[in-house]
């Protein structure tokens, strides 16, 4: 058996078992994080990312593989969560780019769509770093076209790259000592090549083992999203724009002439709740319409309507909600000059950043990054000129990165990595500032808190220096272990030991949401004892998994 072209039906089945290898062994990606924490979530990150890009071929399968791989890109591009999905989504996004005009495609068209998915992942990545799923996707393309050459049936092209992907695999250790002293590959990595090997099932024929995923679905996360804020806050009534409205546009020669920025100038004035996203050959538009027949007229000018779906909102409202006594009307907003969008994990932490001028927080961080189109969601509802994202965490960065590149709004990413980073960040805010000020003054403002977290070891590992047991409490100091023990407090007063030097001023303490009020009161009286000239500050974070977060500054 072999095959010499791949068209988009057989595409798609590959992405289907691609994704659904990925689904049935997300946990075991989520095992192979470095750190022994109970938040490792590459996988269950790559899987939601994957499972987006499956759903959106799902709706949009057909014979030409270009427009296969483009339906494809769009799905990760706002399904994406954390670092690996988004290097997912960009390596897809540059091997749909590479085949976008092909009906179908040859092993040579193969390799070189492998190829150019690595240079639009590398030009991604502020800085890539070797022996992650960057190496792994590197390594595999190269092969690719290395055999290409020689080679014109797609099942050995495949058989080719899988090999050497799990040979780079193999071969991350090597690249990034944390791996090799922890002794396991990159889960990064390790996801990608499940995808691989999802594709070259499909293409002998064969099935991956495990149980069909149950693909989620983007609109309707979204949709349930708006929907639940629209019901929690408002009567019936007062609904503006009455009419959810979903369509997409497929560009037709011969009619206007599409700009995604002047079309979405020109769409807003229909109503709210505005999403555009377009590539060369469609447009997908989502927006809240009093008049939903003259929003999709005015598709019409591009091409044909295609996908299309209006809801009812006020019906929907109706019927989900008693009705509330009728609010006075509420004049419309002015424009504020800024708005701040934070990430929080713990509902007491998200207080604590609305009550230092957070104008959104979105619920998530370790244990459930944000998607681009979470992000996008939140950007939408901040009623601001300049939009400032604090996403606290290094695994949701890049994505807070691509929902600012998704939209019109004028937003910002700040790069904190931790709470403590973001608190800070927001402390050094000044709305009577320049965008450009505040950025400089933010920025600067991470480098200037040390952050700290006690959480527990859900496995025996060895990493920097440390012999760790499984339900070990972990002292983390700026992304390194630096102590552990049995007990949870004692971990916590050990790591304020290491992070508390000459000079530091203020510690703030948050204690999360399984940390009972003894243990609290066991750590302060340690700390007014061994720290008497510092000032503290002690907030109910309620987060998961983290038993305290500690700043110092």
């Amino acid at each position: 058996m072999s095959i010499k072209t791949l068209d988009g039906n057989h595409f798609a089945e590959m992405i289907m078992q691609g994704a659904n290898h990925l689904s049935n062994n997300a946990k075991m990606v989520d095992a192979l994080n470095v750190f022994p924490v109970p938040d490792g979530d590459t996988g269950t990150n790559m899987n939601l990312s994957m499972s987006s890009g499956a759903k959106e071929v799902q709706k949009n399968v057909q014979a030409h593989i270009g427009k296969v791989g483009m339906a494809l890109s769009r799905g990760l591009l706002m399904g994406a969560r954390g670092n690996s999905g988004v290097i997912l989504s960009q390596l897809f996004r540059g091997f749909s780019k590479s085949i976008e005009g092909k009906s179908s495609i040859s092993a040579r068209d193969f390799a070189q769509a492998f190829q150019t998915g690595v240079d639009t992942a590398y030009k991604a990545v502020m800085k890539p770093v070797e022996g992650t799923i960057l190496t792994v996707a590197k390594d595999a393309a190269k092969k690719a076209v290395s055999a290409a050459k020689n080679e014109d049936d797609l099942i050995k092209l495949m058989e080719a790259i899988l090999k050497e992907a799990k040979a780079s695999l193999e071969r991350t250790p090597d690249l990034l000592p944390v791996l090799k002293e922890v002794g396991v590959v990159d889960s990064g990595g390790q996801g990608l090549v499940l995808v691989y090997e999802g594709f070259l099932a499909e293409l002998k024929g064969e099935k991956v083992p495990g149980t069909p995923m149950a693909l989620p679905s983007m609109n309707d996360m979204v949709n349930a999203e708006h929907h639940k804020n629209v019901h929690a806050h408002i009567n019936t009534e007062d609904i503006e724009f009455g009419y959810c409205t979903e369509f997409m546009v497929r560009f037709e020669e011969g009619k206007k002439s599409f700009s995604e920025d002047q079309f979405r100038k020109e769409l807003s004035e229909f109503g709210d709740s505005l999403l555009v996203i377009s590539d060369d050959e469609v447009a997908k538009i989502h927006i809240h319409a009093e008049h939903p027949g003259e929003v999709l007229s005015y598709g019409q000018k591009y091409g044909s309507l295609i996908s299309m779906k209006i809801e009812n909102m006020r019906e929907q409202h109706s019927n989900l909600v008693s009705e509330p006594a009728k609010a006075a009307p509420q004049p419309e907003k002015k424009k504020e000059k800024y708005g701040i969008i934070t990430v929080s994990m713990g509902s007491g932490i998200a207080d604590l950043f609305r009550s230092i001028g957070a104008s959104e927080v979105i619920e998530g961080g370790q244990t459930m990054n944000p998607s681009t189109e979470d992000i996008v969601s939140a950007i939408e509802k901040v009623n601001a000129e300049n939009i400032i994202i604090l996403p606290n965490n290094s695994n949701i960065v890049m994505a807070a990165r691509q929902a600012a590149s998704v939209v019109e709004e004028n937003v910002l990413v700040i790069p904190s990595k931790t709470v403590p980073q973001g608190l800070t960040a927001l402390l050094s805010f000044n709305p009577s500032g320049s965008l450009e000020d505040n950025e400089s003054g933010m920025t600067e403002a991470l480098g200037s808190v040390k952050s700290g977290q006690v959480t527990y070891a859900v496995r025996d590992t060895q990493i920097d220096g440390l012999d760790i047991s499984k339900n070990d409490f972990m002292g983390i100091m700026n992304g390194k272990i630096v102590t552990k023990d049995k007990v949870q407090v004692q971990a916590a007063i050990n790591l304020l030991n290491e992070m508390i030097g000459d000079g530091d001023e203020i510690l703030t303490v948050l204690y999360g949401s399984e940390t009972n009020a003894q243990e609290v009161d066991q750590l302060i009286k340690h700390i007014e004892t061994a720290f008497s000239d510092i000032e503290v500050e002690v907030h109910n974070g309620k987060q998961p998994l983290y038993s305290f977060i500690f700043s110092v500054e």
